[in-house]
């Protein structure tokens, strides 16, 4: 090991002491998730979302529920950018989703929670019906080890809620998607969320561990990157010229010439 990597490897280590032992003085909490898809066709896609979240500077709770999708064909450019992540849907440049959650709060009545893919939430709570708008802009970049391909990326979504009249939480992410094999994706990620919908600012902090299962119902319809071959094979043409030149140069001239 050179001296540079040494001391590279110094400071990584004193950086993630630091890191470490800032957010062990907060309130860390673990937020794990389980979704699994299934896709009926090019058009719709259905799945079934199990997490533990603290959106919009909710305490923590667990929701469980089924959604489905509706998006339009793939654009190839976003095709090619998304080569190596398991999910079609970010294939594609517009997403509707329809989706009913059943939430679990700790010591509070159940609540029940409709949405669809823009982020727009509606909430009946207690008798008491409030709404949110969430947005979510994510910059991710795809990395090569060798032959194994991850996606690290950062996001920021503010969220606009009904009961405060008012842009009331941001919330910032960073995390990294593991594709594994055909149908697995892990996405660990740490997430920082500052709620301003109270008389002071409450920040949270939350390490949550994602598990994305993908399957289809068509054939070899999977994202997964394929080598593209020459639409007229090589051999094809090497065939071709040696039948032209079994015919002989007067042939071969004649067929030329018309």
């Amino acid at each position: 090991m050179t001296r540079t990597h040494k001391a590279f490897g110094r400071r990584a280590f004193f950086l993630c002491f630091a890191c470490a032992t800032a957010v062990a003085q907060q309130n860390v909490q673990f937020l794990p998730e389980v979704d699994a898809y299934l896709k009926l066709n090019s058009m719709f896609r259905v799945y079934v979302e199990a997490k533990d979240d603290q959106d919009g500077g909710d305490s923590a709770q667990a929701g469980i529920g089924p959604s489905v999708q509706l998006y339009l064909k793939p654009l190839a450019r976003l095709k090619e950018m998304r080569a190596f992540d398991r999910d079609d849907a970010k294939t594609r440049f517009l997403v509707l989703e329809t989706g009913y959650r059943y939430i679990g709060e700790p010591d509070t009545p159940t609540e029940n929670r409709m949405s669809d893919r823009n982020r727009a939430e509606l909430d009946w709570k207690n008798g008491s019906f409030t709404w949110r708008y969430r947005n979510k802009l994510t910059v991710e970049r795809t990395l090569a080890a060798q032959a194994y391909h991850f996606i690290p990326y950062v996001a920021v979504e503010p969220f606009y809620e009904s009961q405060f009249s008012k842009w009331s939480t941001t919330a910032l992410y960073a995390g990294n998607l593991f594709p594994i094999g055909r149908h697995v994706e892990f996405n660990p990620y740490y997430e920082h969320e500052n709620n301003t919908g109270g008389k002071t600012n409450h920040p949270e902090n939350a390490v949550g561990l994602a598990l994305y299962l993908f399957f289809s119902v068509m054939a070899n319809d999977l994202n997964i990157p394929q080598r593209v071959r020459s639409f007229i094979p090589h051999g094809r043409r090497a065939c071709h010229r040696d039948r032209r030149a079994a015919a002989g140069p007067d042939q071969t001239s004649s067929s030329d010439d018309e």
